[in-house]
């Protein structure tokens, strides 16, 4: 891992927000405005940080984020738009930058106004500890029930040197997002230190998200507060396309998505849902998300059972056509099902042997067309229920 990202630099600290007293309150800044994308929840129910940061991130620059666990502040009314406000100003003076350059995200419990003083009462010291190695302490501070941080890497290789980016995320529960332009919880920050201008970035963001982040679920509920913001610094001095920095934000963007459904509260199993021989991509990605978002689908992943039955129903209702006797079903590449029928129970075993890996695939083909989409899910047990229902407590 890249100790630094060049232009950025980043800072963590508790301010009391979280019940245990660990870092809450994280801070990641430019070295001078960045050109920014960001991407946020189309859930009708939207958190006042995700309100003021929309509207902030159409001047087409930011300096800083600021993000908080512990607090969704959402459905807060004007109290809590103030709150994003007042706070994202304390930080603007403590850097010394314009308020409506300091983009806001906060990730916690849905209902509680974000503590603006203990918040404000910490800008000085976050200002002055931010340093290029500190987004460790940033990727651990908007942790909520996540079990690991989320970070990840990738490079772009041009004639004039390579272009990098850095990308943290949290989210391991109410993850089943849907991003999109300007419209727990999963937060996700991409840096690069390319030169790019807004359209490319804001391009390169949409594709990767769409492939990605809106391609993945643990439980089927997009959060109030899911926002994709994305920061170029230009530090650079390399100037870059969408399609040039397109795969390294695929890349970075796959690492965190997969690593946000493993992390699922109380999963165990990660699963690439992959459906091909439909007519278009639509239809395909449909089908994949009907069947990754199945609750019969997903406990029975939990019990490693190859319960194709399940597999091939939930597609039959995702309103997609297609003809269930010309369907193949794979598990890790074992066929269970061929021209709608099982393979037997031999086949099953086998198939059944490969639930118990971290990760598989399973491939649905249901037809000749040439279209094909894959989806991630990840597995429901009762630590899902256990983490949930104590939620609050």
């Amino acid at each position: 891992m890249t100790s630094t990202i060049a232009g950025f630099r980043f800072a963590a600290v508790s301010a009391g927000i979280r019940k245990d007293g660990r870092i809450d309150t994280a801070l990641a800044v430019a070295d001078r405005p960045a050109v920014v994308a960001a991407l946020f929840t189309r859930n009708l129910v939207r958190a006042a940080p995700v309100l003021v940061a929309e509207e902030r991130v159409r001047s087409g620059l930011a300096r800083a984020i600021l993000v908080n666990a512990g607090c969704a502040n959402a459905c807060t009314g004007e109290a809590g738009l103030t709150a994003a406000r007042e706070t994202t100003e304390a930080v603007a003076r403590a850097v010394g930058c314009p308020a409506n350059e300091v983009l806001p995200a906060s990730t916690g419990v849905i209902g509680q106004l974000l503590p603006t003083a203990k918040i404000n009462a910490k800008a000085k010291e976050l200002a002055k500890s931010i340093t290029p190695e500190g987004y460790e302490l940033f990727a651990q501070a908007i942790c909520t029930t996540d079990r690991w941080v989320k970070v990840a890497e990738a490079q772009v290789e041009t004639a004039k040197g390579p272009v990098s980016v850095l990308g943290i995320a949290k989210g391991a529960g109410m993850i089943h997002p849907d991003v999109g332009p300007p419209q727990a919880t999963m937060l996700v920050f991409l840096f690069t230190d390319a030169v790019i201008n807004r359209e490319e970035l804001e391009s390169a963001l949409v594709q990767a998200s769409d492939k990605t982040f809106n391609a993945c679920s643990v439980d089927g509920d997009t959060s109030t507060n899911d926002s994709v913001i994305a920061l170029a610094s230009a530090a650079s001095n390399i100037r870059v396309t969408a399609p040039e920095i397109l795969p390294a934000f695929l890349s970075v963007c796959d690492k965190l998505a997969r690593s946000m459904i493993a992390d699922g509260e109380g999963a165990n199993h990660v699963a690439e849902i992959k459906v091909s021989g439909l007519a278009n991509e639509a239809d395909a990605k449909r089908v994949a998300a009907t069947v990754a978002t199945s609750l019969l689908v997903k406990t029975a992943l939990h019990g490693k059972d190859a319960n194709w039955g399940r597999l091939l129903a939930a597609a039959g209702r995702a309103g997609v056509s297609f003809d269930p006797a010309q369907a193949t079903i794979r598990i890790g590449g074992v066929e269970i099902v061929k021209n709608g029928v099982s393979t037997g129970p031999d086949a099953e075993k086998a198939a059944s042997e490969h639930l118990k890996a971290p990760s598989y695939q399973i491939e649905l083909a249901l037809g000749s067309g040439a279209a094909e989409f894959s989806y991630l899910t990840s597995d429901l047990g009762h630590g899902y229920v256990d983490v949930n229902a104590d939620y609050r407590s």
